[in-house]
């Protein structure tokens, strides 16, 4: 398994001030917000050891990502989550929807004294989805499985899966019918299953061609 380094970001650092990376969650959920997390690396935490068994979220396993995001959060200088309602999905759609929860990632960092101007952003994927979203003073480089390979990247990504995992839980207690505490949204077969029994509630993405049913909650 590929383990992911600082190369890059000690790289890129030469050139600027600080890296911030982002990575999303929750783009392909059939219910809930999509999360972006981002995560601040300065020259002296480039030099630090990468936490042990940090990876892209999705490769670390479920029952230990409280504790890898805890430790990556402590690793970094600052982190944040930003979010996009399934309304603000349905409303402007989902690429748009992932750069309005980027901006507001960035909006918190700022509110914490991180300068985004000074930095460069590292945006896991190969478009950028923050400069349209309004955030056109800052440089964005995409990058191509950025969450597998950079250490920042994959930082803010299990801070971000650990984040909206959370909230889907809470959602499952107030509509535990759709199994959101197992399937967080996704498109399970239980998921899919129960649509078809209850129809889509109001924290489904509603404009997505999910199934033939009714709004019935």
């Amino acid at each position: 398994m590929i383990e992911p380094t600082l190369t890059l970001e000690r790289r890129l650092l030469k050139e600027h001030a600080l890296i911030i990376a982002c990575d999303e969650v929750g783009r392909g959920a059939l219910a809930g917000p999509v999360a972006v997390g981002a995560a601040v690396i300065d020259p002296s935490r480039s030099r630090k050891r990468v936490p042990a068994g940090l990876r892209d979220s999705k490769l670390v396993p479920e029952a230990r990502r409280p504790d890898v995001a805890a430790r990556a959060a402590a690793f970094v200088q600052h982190s944040a989550v930003g979010w996009a309602s399934s309304e603000e999905i349905d409303e402007i759609g989902i690429i748009r929807a992932l750069g309005l929860a980027a901006v507001r990632a960035i909006a918190d960092l700022r509110a914490h004294g991180v300068i985004p101007e000074d930095a460069l952003v590292i945006l896991d994927g190969n478009h950028d989805y923050i400069t349209p979203a309004g955030e056109s003073g800052l440089r964005v480089k995409p990058i191509i499985k950025a969450d597998r390979d950079c250490a920042s990247a994959a930082a803010a990504s299990v801070i971000a899966k650990v984040a909206r995992d959370s909230v889907m839980v809470g959602l499952h207690d107030e509509l535990p019918a759709y199994g959101w505490a197992r399937n967080k949204g996704y498109a399970s077969l239980d998921h899919r299953e129960a649509i078809g029994l209850h129809g889509m509630s109001v924290h489904h993405r509603r404009s997505w061609a999910i199934a033939p049913a009714p709004t019935l909650f």
